[in-house]
């Protein structure tokens, strides 16, 4: 919106050429969206307490997260209103990527609006149930990767990408749309289960998002595609200014979700902002690096899955408590002790995946 009143400024005004430039509007697509949530943020979290929308705990976790009880959550309305807004204001609205990402975003952000409402305010513990919601998630995701795979332009957008190895390319075809599903549905989820502690999800979010506006960036970009040796898509790096937007209302969000927390995102939060990676991932064609970059979504996935198995399999639990994160708070850690050691090895993850750039 503003991109295109800035743009039909420049034919006259040489100054607001500078609104051309993909790396500016980023920028002002991070200030935008920062601004909006910590504006807001006060008054949202407000009306969340005043009507009473506050955190359940399970009652056999960590007892310190007792005190948590009547947090205000849904809080991830928030991040969403600041997302949107940004990228309405900054991004190219003409770009058919930066529409399909602010639809994954969107869309998954109400099946978990969805599910907080039936838990939080018509008290149902089960919420939308775990089947409902992921028929809904598979829904939303198949839009999504039917819209890329049928309005892709080259093979290349529907083709499996390794990094480090250049000459590998996999083209999936129809599996493309499988492959899709499988990541915005997975990477919604992994999120999800990662929100257990103040902040813990929110700055890898941040971080991941942030590695991703590059390869949205580098990507889009003729010449740097073609030194780097990753495809080139064209309008593909538009999405840099949803990726800045997620930074920005991530950073905002983390101004009230620090320990000790005044607000929690929610599924609303969770379920959004991790589709909104596997959207971006998908479209620059970086799968593989979205798994190595979002590892501690990974392993904390992975640390439920292994839990459930050993426990039908063998009767016996891995871990004292899964998520990967519970375990640790049981073993004694505090809280942002965990949050920030997780957040280090997620800050060391996406370097490795920001680094996969050259090493080809």
């Amino acid at each position: 919106m503003l991109y295109e009143y800035f743009n039909w400024l420049s034919i006259d005004y040489s100054a607001f050429n500078v609104f051309r430039y993909l790396t500016f509007r980023a920028i002002c697509a991070v200030l935008t969206s920062l601004s909006i949530c910590v504006a807001i943020g006060p008054y949202m979290i407000r009306k969340l307490s005043h009507y009473q929308i506050g955190q359940t705990v399970r009652q056999d976790g960590p007892p310190t997260h007792f005190e948590k009880i009547g947090t205000p959550t849904m809080g991830g309305v928030l991040i969403l209103i600041s997302i949107f807004l940004s990228t309405i204001f900054w991004a190219d609205l003409g770009n058919r990527f930066v529409w399909v990402s602010l639809f994954a975003c969107m869309s998954f952000g109400l099946i978990g609006w969805v599910d907080d409402y039936r838990k939080l305010v018509d008290k149902n513990p089960r919420g939308i149930g775990a089947a409902n919601k992921l028929i809904s998630q598979c829904v939303a995701g198949s839009i999504c990767a039917l819209f890329l795979y049928y309005t892709a332009v080259d093979p290349i957008e529907t083709a499996l990408i390794f990094p480090v190895f250049k000459d590998i390319v996999i083209p999936l075809g129809f599996g493309y749309v499988l492959l899709t599903v499988f990541l915005l549905v997975g990477f919604s989820n992994a999120v999800n289960l990662t929100d257990g502690l103040d902040g813990l999800a929110i700055l890898p979010t941040v971080l991941v998002s942030g590695a991703l506006g590059v390869f949205a960036y580098l990507t889009g970009h003729a010449e740097f595609s073609v030194y780097l040796s990753i495809p080139s898509i064209p309008g593909a790096g538009e999405v840099l200014i949803f990726c800045s937007a997620i930074v920005g209302a991530g950073l905002g969000f983390l101004w009230f979700n620090t320990y000790p927390a005044q607000v929690f995102m929610g599924d609303i939060g969770s379920l959004a902002l991790g589709a909104a990676l596997g959207v971006v991932a998908v479209i620059v064609r970086q799968e593989i690096v979205l798994l190595i970059m979002g590892g501690i979504f990974v392993i904390e996935t992975a640390s439920v899955i292994l839990q459930v198995l050993s426990f039908k399999l063998i009767g016996r639990r891995i871990f004292r408590m899964a998520p990967l994160h519970h375990h640790f708070e049981l073993k004694g850690w505090p809280e942002p002790r965990v949050c920030v050691r997780f957040w280090i090895i997620s800050l060391m993850l996406v370097l490795i995946g920001l680094a996969t750039l050259k090493v080809r």
